[in-house]
């Protein structure tokens, strides 16, 4: 794939490189507007995803001090990243819906220990075993944490409020409010006729909550100092009813590709959520931890192969499935269990 892509109309995806991950990049996307270039999201902070960042504007005939604004769809750092670099270099605002600020703003004034001490108590409460502990508490011991992405994350100036039109002269850029992946999570709906006259209304920024063929980690919101028990897969798949009824024609993600009939690829992901929690209702015919469970959910590749930082995020995964079984009304915690177990009801 090229690593510029026109999509007519003044908008254009720049394929933003993630170190050794494999999604590969983020698709970066260009908006002209009549103050100038806008960012939707900027990619991960790394020489190697500046540089190809910088090279893609110009290849545009734009330089990164050209920038008048970036919008960003949530707040993970291969979306993110490099916003405050951006901001430093050419002195465009920054915005972001208000629940994910809240994230960057509780991560910048945290200390690393602190989150890797509430990690472990977290995921030994759910069962983690105690070799999988160790590491985190000799990197919370080591200091090593400092150097993890986001920690030092740049603080927006502006917040997308749901519903309305973001200030982009010339331009008609509604945000929609799309929890799931991200307390604040939100996709752009770019209200204006298709370049290549598609059928549909308009076009659709859709950041990592609808892409063509993966569907994206649905996790907890973690806050330690916030009890509530909140429903992130709950939250998604109500967002994403609301953007299958928009009747987009195209949809521009931030990972793999454009694609159209936003629709159908809704239906397909909310079937692949109620055929998920179906198994793990099976599977939950006994008692189990949400480690256990992780355990025995089907993932990409077994779970023995599965890297050390790649299980907690499905932990997250299983406890966000099960979070929604118990407020249906289908699982329910052992009471007294310790770790909690859950099982079908």
């Amino acid at each position: 794939m090229p690593q510029v892509t026109e999509h007519g109309g003044g908008v254009w995806s720049l394929r933003v490189p993630i170190p050794d991950n494999p999604l590969g990049h983020t698709l970066v996307h260009v908006l002209e507007t009549d103050r100038g270039p806008v960012l939707v999201d900027t990619g991960w902070d790394d020489p190697a995803s500046w540089t190809a960042l910088t090279e893609g504007l110009g290849a545009l005939g734009v330089a990164v001090a050209d920038i008048h604004g970036v919008v960003i769809t949530h707040h993970h750092p291969d979306h993110h990243g490099l916003s405050g670099q951006v901001r430093d270099a050419s002195g465009a605002w920054i915005a972001m819906h208000a629940a994910d600020t809240d994230v960057v703003r509780r991560t910048r004034e945290s200390r690393p220990e602190a989150w890797l001490d509430y990690l472990a108590d977290k995921l030994a409460t759910v069962g983690a075993p105690d070799e999988h502990l160790v590491p985190l508490r000799a990197a919370r011991d080591s200091g090593r944490m400092r150097t993890l992405p986001g920690l030092r994350a740049a603080l927006p100036d502006r917040e997308i409020v749901p519903g309305e039109l973001l200030d982009l002269a010339g331009r008609r850029l509604r945000a929609i409010w799309t929890p799931g992946h991200t307390p604040g999570h939100v996709c752009l709906h770019l209200e204006e006729d298709h370049p290549a006259n598609l059928a549909g209304h308009g076009r659709l920024f859709s950041g990592d909550h609808l892409l063509p063929g993966i569907s994206p980690h649905i996790g907890l919101y973690e806050d330690p100092d916030d009890s509530t028990v909140t429903d992130p897969l709950g939250d998604y798949l109500d967002s994403l009813e609301r953007i299958g009824r928009l009747g987009v024609a195209e949809v521009l993600p931030a990972h793999q590709h454009a694609f159209t009939d936003a629709a159908a690829r809704v239906r397909e992901l909310l079937a692949h959520h109620e055929t998920r929690l179906s198994g793990l209702l099976t599977l939950l015919a006994t008692p189990l931890t949400p480690w256990q469970l992780a355990e025995r959910m089907e993932w990409n590749r077994p779970w023995d192969r599965i890297p050390y930082g790649s299980r907690n995020i499905a932990v997250s995964e299983a406890e966000s499935h099960l979070r929604r079984l118990v407020k249906l009304g289908r699982a329910e915690a052992v009471p007294g269990s310790a770790p909690v177990t859950y099982v079908a009801v």
